[in-house]
């Protein structure tokens, strides 16, 4: 176990609500198992400009983005974290337009995954509904940039809250912090679920043949080792040998897809 862990929140909410008052509870229960430095990125404070599509990340990089903005600086914070909780209420069934801002402005990511050195814990609020659905979002999201998803929260805070809600709560985000801090004390990364080896081997299909219209994911997969015969996925971790079968399938089924696309691309 590490001397002293970096655990970042990343926070959707607005204010001080029961979103953060949830994250609170994680972090002293969690402070219990390990000894950690929790801080808290108030993504309604961070300098984040909306994406504007212009695809430049994709085609140049990254560094190429328009948007002058805080993205570059929290990026650096993430990847000098351990682990990261996600945490943001439901607004209008989905994630907050803070979190989502967030999410887009760092889609790059999505095609250039690295955080797999990294825990993950989603926490989300709900008066009524709708903390299912935001889940499985930030799961989609924060497993293709590569984090291990060690757990998920979904509160249901309606106004007044009852006594057996609240005690229901406690034992969800008890259970969570005890996952995230034991996953955090093992380091060591379980092996990828079959939805992960898909995801690795329909990407690699195609940036292994977007050369010219994707540039900066082609290098980006090419100097990472991904598109060399015989890789199996981002990490070198034992893979279930069905799943690496189903994902060779699908990836050669992908890479006929993207030629077939290539060849009847307009102009």
């Amino acid at each position: 176990m590490k001397d002293n862990y970096k655990l970042l929140v990343i926070m959707g909410s607005p204010h001080k609500g029961n979103t953060y008052r949830a994250c609170e509870d994680l972090k002293e229960l969690i402070l219990r198992e390990i000894p950690a430095e929790f801080e808290y990125l108030w993504l309604e404070d961070a300098n984040l400009l909306p994406c504007k599509g212009c695809l430049v990340c994709f085609t140049h990089g990254e560094d190429k983005c328009p948007n002058q903005d805080d993205g570059p600086l929290i990026e650096k914070k993430i990847c000098e974290s351990d682990g990261v909780i996600f945490a943001t209420p439901v607004y209008g069934m989905n994630v907050t337009g803070q979190m989502k801002i967030f999410i887009d402005r760092f889609s790059y990511i999505f095609h250039r995954p690295r955080f797999f050195d990294k825990k993950a814990l989603l926490v989300t609020t709900a008066g009524v509904l709708g903390h299912k659905d935001v889940l499985k979002y930030l799961n989609t999201v924060a497993g293709i940039w590569g984090f291990e998803i060690t757990g998920k929260v979904g509160l249901i805070t309606p106004i007044p809250l009852p006594d057996h809600r609240k005690e229901e709560n406690m034992r969800a985000i008890s259970k969570a912090a005890g996952e995230f801090a034991g996953a955090l004390k093992r380091r060591q990364r379980k092996s990828p679920k079959l939805s992960d080896i898909m995801v690795f081997h329909g990407q690699r299909a195609a940036f292994s043949q977007l050369m010219t219209e994707s540039p900066a994911d082609y290098k980006y997969w090419k100097e990472k080792g991904w598109l060399d015969k015989g890789v199996k996925y981002f990490v070198d971790l034992p893979i279930n040998p069905l799943y690496h079968l189903i994902g060779v399938l699908i990836e050669w089924f992908a890479r006929r897809k993207v030629r077939k696309d290539l060849v009847h691309k307009p102009g």
